[in-house]
């Protein structure tokens, strides 16, 4: 009689895979921990200084047989308070830094606002497709005012305040063109 065993082995080791997931947790702390920018980490930390320097002084008036369990329930408290608020200060981190970077890139293209009108100002060529640029923009919004559009939709060309800058030198250039 002949019979035929299967022995069902594992393929991998589970030592293997307990080291897997331990480096695979690790990474995803580090890529947590990554995203905490240093200016939450600088703001939660003279926070929790300030609060351990007010925790220090009433701990000073304390008696010496206390001073351990004062200690030990200071830096539990101390704890609480990275893990309570860390996922707030990061929020309001990223919420500040992508305000900071629509500032900038305002700036940034104010001053290319006013290079482009110094170069207009002293280049015709520039200036004509300034001005073209600014009748497309006006013909633009007519059609848009017509099909009566939603108002989020933007027309391609110069900003509000491009054309602001620039107007009395479009206006004068059209009456000398015309």
């Amino acid at each position: 009689m002949s019979t035929f065993i299967q022995p069902q082995y594992s393929n991998v080791h589970p030592g293997v895979e307990r080291v897997e997931s331990a480096i695979e947790g690790a990474m995803q702390l580090r890529h947590r921990w990554s995203s905490f920018s240093g200016l939450a980490a600088l703001l939660l930390t003279s926070v929790v200084a300030a609060v351990l320097v007010v925790a220090y002084e009433v701990m000073d008036n304390v008696i010496d047989g206390n001073l351990l369990v004062m200690w030990m329930a200071l830096w539990a408290m101390a704890f609480v308070g990275l893990a309570f608020y860390s996922g707030t200060i990061r929020n309001i981190v990223s919420g500040s830094k992508a305000g900071l970077d629509r500032w900038a890139h305002g700036q940034a293209k104010a001053r290319a606002d006013e290079r482009l009108w110094v170069i207009a100002k002293s280049d015709s060529r520039v200036m004509a497709d300034l001005h073209s640029a600014i009748t497309r923009q006006q013909s633009l919004a007519e059609a848009d005012a017509v099909l009566a559009e939603t108002p989020d939709a933007k027309a391609p060309g110069l900003s509000a305040r491009a054309i602001r800058l620039g107007g009395a030198d479009l206006k004068a250039y059209q009456r000398q063109n015309s």
